[in-house]
């Protein structure tokens, strides 16, 4: 039920029959009524001056009396200046209650099999080193973006690109050959992924020792600071065997490749125990070791088809001089890709593997450039969504500290963060008595759930393009607009619903009572009604904050209705029946809400 898309269809036969004139949907401007002025919708009729050739106060007069006479919604009216303000009939709003009530995921579209496919890759980590909270912002917003995407009736295919070959990955290996003893995640008690980022910790380590020799070396040999420097960096005999063995790896070395599947192998299980516990996963991963070539072989392509050109160094570039930018290199002089070409090869094994009308990439707007020139050469390339595809440019996260535990010391691990979170919800919920009547194992879950609310929602109610500050301690508070304040008041509701079916009450699927409707009722269906909306604006704005921004707008509505309303304790049966079906409701689009960010609700806090 569309209750402004029917006055809207209403206001356009006004205007036919007032004055003679048809008029577009566009034209009809409803907005939600200021809360200083009486009414639930208010139409703009400036736009219908020209028309009526009357002045604005009465020609919202004659529309709102037309709306009286013809529209079964407006129940009356009243004007100022040129906003017509709407008072809706309280039968109208009965109806929509109860089409929300009908609906399980109302406002949500569901993807018919030709709906437009999607694909969003996020994630994107490296197999030399655990996840951390730059990831973890990446995660959520990728996996939020998906479920936001799904809801508005599109196919959505997940997709992740590890970085599992390079030089980088080389120095981890390197150092586990030299260091490590044959340590695995199992003699160690450590997580793959930890175990291989020590091992790059201490390649760098073991690198830096060896720099600084050698820099004294060159330099008492008669060498500049810079030059002793770069030669240092250059001749290390740590780099020089990390350089080796990735040759060895391009070239299939048996022994190598059997030493990086198995530590990539241990990586891997590391990765799936983290994307657990923030809850995101994939339909499809994708390894730069199977896409790089493919991106050299693109390329050649296109420099067969003149599309691209090479240079006397026998390097691959191409020229967008035509779009205002510069020349992007694609291959060097001895053949060897670079990020732009595996992009490009990546690409091309999924439009193999899906027929893509949409692709958004959920990477930080350093990268903005890159996606620039991503888009242009797809494009050139004949990728039907190239030239459309979305960078979902994020800003960074820090921390007020700038780190939580780390065990690198420069950067916030995710796995730290996670258990801190949960902590703190544990700790947190204790303090406040949240916790009485529960058995331990309901205490770990419920601690669980929302620490991980806590730590999703107060990033992903940022806008995505803006830097941020996280900060731990603000978004445990049960509080404002934090995920365990709509958290509780979501366990709130349920617990009122279990109280009413033990006293034996009877929960309607709809109301045919007779009540008269209060403000602050009216109030939460016209909110919930506006999930519609919101779902459809962060859709198109590629905008879980918007999401966020909603669940907490109806915690707010609803929770102030609370507190002036008995919800049990009505005087009527027809009142309270009435009432339940809205808490039961406003429970159930929050719930449904906090799923587009990932968010689990508990039934008891």
């Amino acid at each position: 039920m569309n209750i402004a898309g029917e006055i809207s269809s209403s206001v356009i036969k006004a205007v036919k029959e007032l004055y003679g004139a048809d008029i577009t949907e566009n034209m009809v401007q409803l907005q939600k009524t200021k809360r200083e002025f009486e009414g639930s919708l208010t139409l703009v009729v400036f736009p219908f001056l020209k028309i009526s050739r009357q002045k604005p106060e009465a020609t919202a007069e004659a529309i709102g009396n037309w709306l009286v006479e013809n529209c079964e919604h407006v129940e009356r009216f009243n004007v100022v200046k040129g906003f017509l303000n709407l008072v809706l009939a309280q039968q109208s709003w009965i109806k929509l209650l109860n089409a929300i009530s009908a609906d399980e995921h109302y406002g949500e579209r569901k993807a018919g099999a030709d709906a437009p496919l999607v694909m969003i890759e996020y994630s994107s980590p490296n197999t030399n080193k655990p996840l951390h909270l730059g990831h973890v912002r990446n995660n959520l917003l990728g996996w939020s973006l998906a479920q936001i995407m799904e809801a508005n009736g599109n196919r959505v295919v997940k997709t992740n690109i590890v970085n599992d070959r390079g030089i980088h990955i080389c120095k981890s290996m390197l150092a586990w050959l030299k260091w490590g003893n044959g340590e695995t995640p199992e003699t160690s008690g450590k997580k793959g992924d930890h175990l291989i980022g020590d091992y790059y910790v201490a390649f760098d380590k073991h690198y830096r020792e060896e720099v600084k020799e050698l820099e004294a070396k060159f330099k008492a040999e008669g060498m500049t600071d810079e030059e002793a420097e770069k030669k240092a960096k250059d001749e290390a005999p740590l780099i020089k065997e990390a350089h080796d063995m990735l040759v060895k790896w391009e070239a299939n070395d048996p022994e190598v490749r059997a030493l990086w599947e198995k530590m990539n192998s241990w990586v891997y299980a590391g990765f799936d125990e983290t994307y657990k516990a923030l809850g995101v996963g994939f339909d499809k991963i994708y390894y730069e070791s199977q896409t790089y070539l493919k991106g050299k072989a693109k390329v050649e392509e296109g420099l067969e088809k003149g599309l691209f050109f090479r240079k006397d160094d026998n390097s691959v570039w191409a020229d967008l001089s035509d779009e205002g930018l510069d020349q992007k290199l694609l291959l060097r002089s001895d053949g060897t890709s670079v990020y732009m070409t595996q992009d490009i090869g990546t690409a091309e094994m999924r439009f193999n593997d899906y027929p893509i009308d949409k692709m958004i990439y959920v990477v930080g707007n350093e990268q903005n450039y890159h996606f620039q020139v991503l888009s242009i050469l797809l494009d050139r390339l004949g990728f039907k969504w190239g030239k459309e595809l979305v960078h979902f440019s994020y800003g960074m996260v820090e921390l007020p500290n700038g780190k939580m535990k780390s065990r690198e010391g420069t950067v916030v691990d995710a796995d730290d963060l996670i258990a801190a979170m949960i902590d703190d919800a544990r700790r947190t919920s204790e303090e406040l008595g949240k916790f009485a009547d529960m058995s331990d194992e309901e205490r770990a879950e419920v601690s669980r759930m929302v620490g991980m609310g806590a730590l999703k929602y107060f990033i992903l109610k940022v806008d995505a393009r803006k830097n941020m500050l996280f900060n731990p301690e603000e978004s445990i508070d049960f509080n404002g607009n934090t995920g365990p304040f709509i958290q509780y008041t979501y366990a709130r509701i349920r617990s009122i619903l279990r109280k009413a079916e033990a006293q034996g009450i009877a929960m309607p699927e709809a109301f045919s009572g007779n009540v008269n409707l209060s403000v602050k009722e009216t109030e939460l269906i016209q909110k919930m009604n506006e999930y519609e909306a919101a779902v459809r604006q962060a859709g198109i704005d590629y905008s879980p904050s918007g999401i966020a921004n909603y669940c907490y707008e109806l915690t707010k509505e609803f929770n102030q209705f609370y507190h002036d309303f008995s919800i049990l304790g009505a005087d009527t049966d027809d009142e309270k029946a009435l009432r339940l079906l809205i808490a039961k409701n406003v429970a159930k689009t929050l719930k449904n809400g906090m799923r587009l960010l990932g968010i689990e609700m508990p039934e008891r806090m």
